[in-house]
């Protein structure tokens, strides 16, 4: 995140979507108000929807925009869509797993997901030829199945599907240097190519299936993306031809919705976001067990200067990577959750939190990948399926 380079304001700031930067807490709001990101605890949410989303349940989704819109078509019972995705260009890790997880949560709710594999994305960022972003592709998949994503989900790869590609043109008539830069700040064009492909991946479940609310469950950092295709979203129009008539009638689409959850920070260090560049900051579900192990027990906490400060005064969850690893991954029981964090605060040594976590979140890591391993099959398949054919 930086000071935007092209508002005068002290308060203004550019989020980058492709960058490592670590959104302090007290910017969250400020954010928020900037970009007109609506607070969450200010919709009227039906118990319903807390019951099936921890995210929302946990107040792990703190802002919004039009997610009252999907709330109406759930209580409408009319059909809605889930747009998410992921960049293939390794295994999967904490922060992929959190937009993952999120959107499994959703569906719950009765959305249907469509799911964009970005290899056109992985390529212009990360450099990752289309072959070795499949063989990613196939991994992750296989860890979003096991999560719990519904197999008749659309998932696409972005260098197989029409509608991604031919939207870098379609929205390029749209757009000029100066409004991207404006966004995204100075990029390779390459970046602001992959940034209109997405345009075409969060309009594709309304040009392809016909218009319905769609959400966007993504962490703050993606935010430009949603201002770029909601602005943009008035260019486009479902068309379908009358069978009888042979017309072509045309309907607008809605502006897509979007959730957003705080950046989940660095195991080694809450003050910045996890990096590849700072091993111990971060893991693959994936990883060694070893490893992932020592990483836990080297992890950040929210405990005090000593052992008399810590049953004295209690500890600080809120500031613990250990404990937002459980609350929100690794620990599905609200009851168990709820009395560790009581626990924390009337002075339980990190110590013996740490013992029992770990072991808590290893058994979820091995039993997960246990299980994608029967996945993979599966993964492949869905991945061979073609794609739906579509033109503007």
């Amino acid at each position: 995140m930086s000071e935007n380079p092209d508002n005068n304001s002290k308060t203004s700031f550019q989020l980058n979507p492709w960058g490592d930067d670590l959104v302090a807490d007290e910017d969250y709001i400020r954010l928020c108000e900037e970009f007109g990101i609506n607070m969450v605890q200010e919709l009227e949410i039906p118990y319903s929807a807390f019951e099936k989303n921890r995210f929302l349940r946990r107040k792990i989704i703190y802002g919004h925009r039009d997610l009252g819109m999907i709330l109406k078509a759930i209580r409408e019972e009319k059909p809605w869509a889930i747009l998410s995705g992921i960049k293939p260009s390794g295994q999967f890790h904490l922060g992929t797993l959190t937009t993952a997880s999120e959107m499994v949560e959703f569906q719950k709710m009765g959305g249907k997901i469509y799911y964009a594999v970005a290899d056109l994305e992985s390529y212009a960022d990360n450099g990752t030829p289309l072959d070795i972003a499949y063989k990613y592709a196939v991994d992750n998949i296989a860890d979003i199945l096991t999560l719990g994503l519904d197999p008749k989900s659309y998932v696409y790869l972005q260098s197989r599907e029409q509608i991604p590609q031919d939207m870098v043109f379609m929205a390029g008539r749209h757009v000029t240097n100066n409004m991207m830069k404006a966004i995204y700040g100075d990029r390779d064009f390459a970046l602001y190519m992959a940034a209109l492909v997405q345009v075409g991946d969060i309009l594709l479940p309304q040009l392809m299936d016909g218009p319905m609310p769609t959400l966007v469950p993504v962490g703050i950092d993606q935010d430009p993306h949603l201002r770029l295709v909601r602005d943009l979203t008035r260019h486009f129009k479902y068309i379908k031809k009358n069978r009888k008539t042979k017309k072509e009638i045309s309907s607008p689409l809605f502006k897509p919705a979007a959730t957003y959850h705080k950046l989940l920070p660095g195991l080694d260090d809450v003050t910045k976001k996890m990096s590849k560049s700072r091993p111990n900051s971060y893991f693959n579900l994936g990883d060694d067990p070893i490893e992932i192990e020592k990483k836990l027990k080297r992890a950040f906490t929210g405990g005090r200067g000593n052992k008399e400060e810590q049953k004295k005064l209690g500890g600080v969850p809120e500031k613990c990577m250990i404990y937002k690893l459980l609350q929100i991954h690794f620990q599905p029981d609200d009851n168990k959750l709820q009395d560790r964090y009581l626990r924390c605060k009337d002075g339980m040594l990190c110590g013996t939190c740490k013992k029992e976590s770990i072991q808590i979140i290893m058994d979820f890591i091995n039993e997960h990948n246990e299980k994608k391993q029967e996945m993979v099959p599966l993964a492949k398949e869905i991945l061979s399926r073609d794609p739906k054919t579509f033109s503007f």
